[in-house]
């Protein structure tokens, strides 16, 4: 305890806090010898980071209980990685640098109920580059992250379906060896549709 408090820089008096809060998992015991490890070590820098970030003990504590949690990253990926779709691996420091503010157990709960975000170890995963940045630059331009996480899910409501239809429409009329091929032209007339949908929309009066 002493060693990984001196590594961690903080005193045995914090770490036994720490513990008693069940901010770092037990250590491995044998007979009376209790062993640390990086793992512990990273949790402590973590918990160091998140302070100097503005979270309080108690939110930690909150945060800690949603990521032990949440699904594991082999739980979201269960279906295989996503053809065009880069994950992204993520310290609990870094994830709260792009929400400042916003990484609340409410709101990490709902990503992870999502399948945005998925556990490995000590890191994070995020489903989605592309989500990431965008859910991040939304969040700087003011619209809450509860609110982008609940939009999130209902555009994967229709998502899902629009995925359903094309699929339909593919397997229907096209061999099976040129589905994938033919892919981004379904991609295609989403995102011309979208475009048309935001033009009509944003043209009416508020």
């Amino acid at each position: 305890m002493e060693e990984l408090a001196s590594e961690a820089g903080i005193t045995v008096r914090t770490l036994r806090f720490y513990r008693e809060r069940g901010l770092i998992p037990p250590p491995r015991r044998e007979g009376r010898i209790a062993w640390y490890d990086e793992h512990h070590l990273a949790r402590l820098r973590t918990i160091a980071a998140l302070l100097e970030r503005g979270h309080t003990l108690n939110g930690i504590a909150d945060l800690t209980a949603a990521f032990e949690s949440g699904r594991d990253v082999g739980e979201v990926l269960s279906l295989g990685e996503p053809t065009e779709e880069e994950p992204v691996r993520l310290t609990p420091e870094e994830l709260a640098d792009h929400f400042a503010g916003e990484v609340t157990p409410e709101n990490l709960a709902a990503a992870l109920d999502l399948g945005y975000l998925a556990t490995d170890g000590e890191e994070i995963i995020h489903i989605s580059r592309r989500l990431l940045d965008v859910s991040a630059a939304l969040v700087r331009e003011g619209v809450p992250l509860a609110a982008v996480l609940e939009a999130g899910g209902r555009v994967r409501e229709h998502a899902d379906a629009l995925a359903a239809l094309f699929a339909d429409l593919l397997r229907a009329h096209a061999e099976e060896k040129d589905v994938e091929r033919l892919r981004p032209l379904a991609k295609s007339v989403v995102e011309a549709e979208l475009s048309m949908a935001l033009d009509r929309r944003l043209r009416e009066a508020p």
